[in-house]
């Protein structure tokens, strides 16, 4: 019952998160990146690389949600 004060939760940076381990770090601003920053990660074989991908969650709304209730039956 106490008010929230002092915090906030989000996500850290997991580029820099990444580089400030000495690793490789890259974000995805564009769904055609995804493909070639994974095959070049891949490629160059040593380390550690991080990439950030944001993902469209409305997506699970569509499917989880809304096709779903119409493919069930609900118990009487």
């Amino acid at each position: 019952g106490f008010p929230s004060f002092g915090l906030s939760f989000s996500n850290p940076d997991f580029v820099q998160y990444a580089q400030s381990y000495g690793a490789k770090g890259f974000r995805v601003t564009k769904q055609d990146e995804l493909y070639t920053m994974v095959a070049d990660a891949l490629r160059e074989g040593a380390g550690v690389t991080v990439i950030e991908c944001p993902i469209d969650y409305s997506e699970n709304i569509r499917v989880f949600t809304r096709e779903l209730a119409e493919k069930t039956c609900p118990l009487p």
